[in-house]
């Protein structure tokens, strides 16, 4: 799963991503810190490993991951050059899925390249731009399309699904809210759209409305609005305080967080919601060797989720022996779970479930 932290200079992208990955990207009060784009690998935090691993006694844990691209702040004109342009743009084709970071806190000491606090202004700028990059290569491929319907006209659906796309960004609309046919979607997939990849906006906020359990940043409140409107979810951080927590180590970081009176951190938040916004899940796997968690989409038939593992389970499957883990806990192990029946036998039409422990029989 490949993560891009978008937004505007000086909005913590930088100093969130360095909390997210404990890397030392630079996050200094000034535009264009970040020119290429830092890379960093995040375990994703899941207890169940850690439970796992008393009942089996591994000599590992392998977590599931996610890679955050930290990518250099945008500024208005980015589609035609400006700031350093294209370049970025072609950083975010890369990614699955944008975290867009906003900015709703106040600071006099850190500046705005806009001039002021405004998160849905600062949203629509990086939307714009995306928006108008991909008008160019809508444009590229009408020209190209509209010659093929002469000899095919196949290529009909996609000229009318592109004139569909060009409409609603000349009509400064975001293309996410259309709605499309399974047909129109799967065209959609070949042309790595920016302002169609699924977004996940990020409100950095201060420590204190953090903290405070009856916060009512009016900022927030806008930026949560817009996203519901879109379609995209919204959570709120505090890049400061992340920055502060990724310096602890495990025990530390729960006192800290139970001090104030936070249930769980930001990197635990954005994980969660990142899988959310991409359909994934995590099955497991448990042996004397390895406990691990592998990251596959929602609705994966368990050839599939084998063939993760290796291509060799995907191809010589047999059956996946499944359990789910809480069952698996409280039973104390595989032993005492096929005694009381609780490991089922399933077969190549079997649809995963998260938490599913899995071992597949498998032939080649």
């Amino acid at each position: 799963m490949k993560l891009g932290i978008v937004g505007l200079p000086n909005v913590g992208k930088s100093t969130l991503f360095n909390a997210l990955t404990a890397a030392k990207a630079d996050a200094e009060n000034y535009p264009f810190c970040t020119i290429e784009p830092n890379v960093g690998i995040v375990a994703v935090p899941d207890n169940r490993l850690d439970e796992l691993a008393e009942l089996v006694n591994p000599e590992k844990i392998t977590p599931a991951t996610v890679e955050f691209f930290d990518i250099a702040g945008l500024v208005k004109g980015a589609s035609s050059g400006e700031g350093l342009g294209n370049k970025f743009l072609s950083h975010i084709r890369e990614v699955e899925a944008i975290v867009h970071v906003v900015r709703c806190f106040q600071d006099e000491n850190v500046t705005h390249v806009e001039g002021g606090i405004d998160p849905i202004r600062d949203i629509d700028i990086i939307n714009i731009e995306l928006m108008l990059a991909d008008l160019d290569i809508i444009s590229k491929r009408m020209t190209k399309v509209e010659k093929n319907i002469k000899a095919d006209k196949s290529y009909i659906t996609e000229y009318e699904l592109l004139k569909k796309i060009e409409k609603s960004i000349s009509d400064g609309k975001s293309p996410r809210n259309l709605e499309l046919s399974d047909d129109e979607l799967s065209i959609l997939r070949d042309l790595h759209l920016l302002s169609f990849k699924p977004v996940l906006y990020v409100c950095n906020v201060s420590e204190d409305d953090l903290v405070d359990k009856n916060m009512n940043n009016p900022q927030v409140n806008r930026v949560k609005e817009h996203a519901k409107q879109e379609n995209s979810e919204a959570i709120v951080v505090s890049a400061k305080i992340e920055s502060e927590i990724s310096q602890l180590d495990k025990d530390e970081k729960e006192m800290f967080l139970e001090e104030l009176n936070l249930e769980e951190s930001g990197l635990d938040k954005l994980i969660k919601a990142s899988y959310n916004l991409l359909g994934l899940m995590s099955f497991l796997t448990a042996g004397p060797k390895e406990v691990r968690a592998w990251t596959i989409k929602i609705g994966t038939k368990a050839p599939q989720a084998a063939g993760k593992i290796h291509t060799d389970m995907e191809r010589g499957f047999i059956r996946a022996e499944v359990i789910n883990y809480k069952d698996l806990i409280q039973c104390g192990g595989h032993v005492h779970a096929k005694e009381k029946g609780l490991i089922r036998s399933e077969g190549k039409d079997y649809i995963m479930q998260d938490g599913d422990v899995v071992v597949f029989r498998f032939n080649v």
